[in-house]
C-alpha cells in the first residue's frame, strides 16, 4: 500500500527516543523530510544522523516545549528551512503522573499548550500544503489514560484535553483539508522508557501490568508509529477528528 508520503515534510516534537523516534524513522523510511526537536543537543544530533541515512533531509534542534514562543519560533524556522510542513506530530510529553501543582503545570504546559502552540505555528504551513496537494495533517500523541482512571492525576486529564482539542481543530479546519487526529497508546515498552524503569525498580508492578495485557506483551514504539504515520498520510485523507486507540485491548472501554 502506497501511503503517498514520499517528498512530504514533517515536524516531530520529542523525536529522539521512544515513540517520537520511531515515528520520525518511519516517516523518513517513507521518503519524508523530517525535523525533530528535544531537550538534549547530543541526542538531537545522533537522531538527525540516523534519519539522514534514509536518504531524506533531516534537521532539528533543541526546543523547550514549555516555552511557547520559543517553540512557535522553532517550528516556523523549520518550516522555512524545509520549504514547508505537510505533517505535524506533537509527541512530547511531561509524563507527570502526580496530583500536585507541579505535575499539573508540567502536563498542561507540555502536553496541552505544547500541542496548542505547535499547531498554531504549523497551521500556516499546513494550510498552504493542503492547498497544493489537497491534504495536510496534525497528529497528537495522547494516551488511553485519557479514559482510564485509577486515581487523581494530571497526566490522564491533560491527555483527555488533547483529544478534545484535536476534535475541535479537526472540525474547524476540515474545510481547508487540514486533518487533526490523536493516537492513544496503551503500555509501551522500550529501553530507557517508563516501563523499563518500572521493570528495573518495581518488578512486581511491572509483572502486574504485563498480566493485564491480553496480548501478553506491551506495545513497541513501532506499533504506535505505524498507526501515527498511517493517520498522518494521504492514504488516510478522510480520517479527521478521530482518536485511534493502539493498546492491544488492555482498556475496557467501548467506542461507538
Amino acid at each position: 500500500m502506497d501511503l503517498g508520503l514520499k517528498g512530504k515534510k514533517a515536524i516531530v516534537t520529542g523525536g529522539t527516543r521512544g515513540i517520537g523516534r520511531a515515528i520520525a524513522e518511519t516517516l523518513a523510511g517513507e521518503g519524508v523530510d523530517v525535523a525533530i526537536c528535544a531537550r538534549n543537543q547530543d541526542q538531537v544530533d545522533e537522531a538527525i544522523t540516523a534519519l539522514s541515512k534514509f536518504g531524506v533531509k533531516a534537521t532539528g534542534g533543541v526546543a523547550d516545549i514549555a516555552d511557547g514562543e520559543g517553540l512557535k519560533k522553532w517550528i516556523a524556522d523549520m518550516g522555512k528551512v524545509m520549504g514547508g510542513i505537510d505533517i505535524l506530530v506533537a509527541n512530547a510529553s511531561a509524563l507527570a503522573n502526580g496530583n500536585d501543582e507541579k505535575s499539573w503545570r508540567a502536563c498542561f504546559e507540555i502536553d496541552v499548550l505544547g500541542a496548542v502552540n505547535a499547531f498554531e505555528a504549523a497551521l500556516p504551513f499546513l494550510t498552504e500544503a493542503a492547498k497544493k496537494s489537497g491534504d495536510a495533517s496534525a497528529t497528537f500523541i495522547s494516551s488511553i489514560s485519557a479514559a482510564e482512571n485509577d486515581n487523581a492525576n494530571a497526566y490522564g486529564a491533560q491527555k483527555a484535553a488533547q483529544i478534545h482539542l484535536a476534535k475541535g481543530l479537526a472540525r474547524q479546519h476540515a474545510g481547508d483539508h487540514v486533518r487533526v487526529n490523536t493516537v492513544s497508546p496503551g503500555t509501551v515498552y522500550f529501553k530507557g522508557g517508563v516501563w523499563n524503569m518500572i521493570e528495573d525498580h518495581m518488578p512486581d508492578m511491572f509483572k502486574q501490568a504485563m498480566s493485564r495485557n491480553p496480548t501478553g506483551r506491551m506495545a513497541t514504539p513501532q506499533d504506535i508509529a505505524n498507526a501515527a504515520v498511517f493517520l498522518a498520510s494521504p492514504a488516510s485523507s478522510f480520517t479527521t477528528g478521530s482518536n485511534l486507540v493502539v493498546d492491544g485491548a488492555i482498556s475496557r472501554r467501548v467506542n461507538f
